[in-house]
């Protein structure tokens, strides 16, 4: 199990963005959330394993056909066992 965030940039909110990470995050079966950020982009977390994130990412990179994404930055992050056990599915928050 790894755990990654993501900062998605473009045309990113008001476009079903979030709603398409969801349902490609819960067809993976990852574990995590996604948020709009006040900047204007999106910010997401994601746990499973490192090849499921990787595809993950890639559809990040590509969004849904109402919005245009211009960059995604990635970190691969710690997973904290206490808040990741209590994380259920794949949420917008």
């Amino acid at each position: 199990m790894r755990a990654r965030k993501f900062w998605i940039s473009g045309q990113v909110q008001g476009v079903g963005y979030r709603y398409f990470a969801v349902r490609v995050a819960r067809e993976l079966g990852l574990k995590g959330w996604v948020r709009n950020l006040s900047d204007g982009r999106v910010e997401a977390y994601a746990a499973g394993p490192a090849r499921l994130l990787e595809d993950f990412e890639a559809r990040l990179r590509k969004g849904p056909m109402s919005g245009e994404v211009r960059g995604v930055e990635v970190e691969e992050v710690p997973l904290d066992k206490n808040v990741d056990a209590r994380i259920e599915g794949f949420d917008i928050r």
